[in-house]
């Protein structure tokens, strides 16, 4: 009990099994690593059409990207995730990805 005169603060519990938190841990870095790989999708992007870039190195980046973006689809579907599960909203700022993919 607390001192006479003052309510009894309720007490905060957070009701998580094992199975959420990972779930949830799991989504979150996979957000994080979608939100790079995209990153570097669109940088890769700017630097073709710059001109920075020999036709070796953008045959390389392609690969490199496309096996990417496969082993992210097989991380969700092995921990029953969509893309549009990975997508974080912001509130007024909308969503952390774009939704175009």
């Amino acid at each position: 009990m607390g001192p006479p005169g003052r309510a009894e603060s309720p007490r905060w519990r957070i009701a998580a099994d094992a199975e959420t938190v990972e779930r949830d841990l799991t989504r979150l870095v996979l957000t994080l690593v979608e939100l790079l790989r995209q990153l570097v999708e669109r940088q890769s992007v700017r630097r073709m059409d710059q001109g920075d870039l020999s036709d070796e190195q953008i045959e390389t980046l392609g690969v490199t990207l496309m096996r990417l973006e496969e082993a992210m689809d097989d991380l969700c579907d092995r921990f029953g995730l969509t893309p549009a599960d990975l997508n974080l909203d912001l509130g007024p700022l909308g969503t952390l990805l774009p939704t175009d993919r």
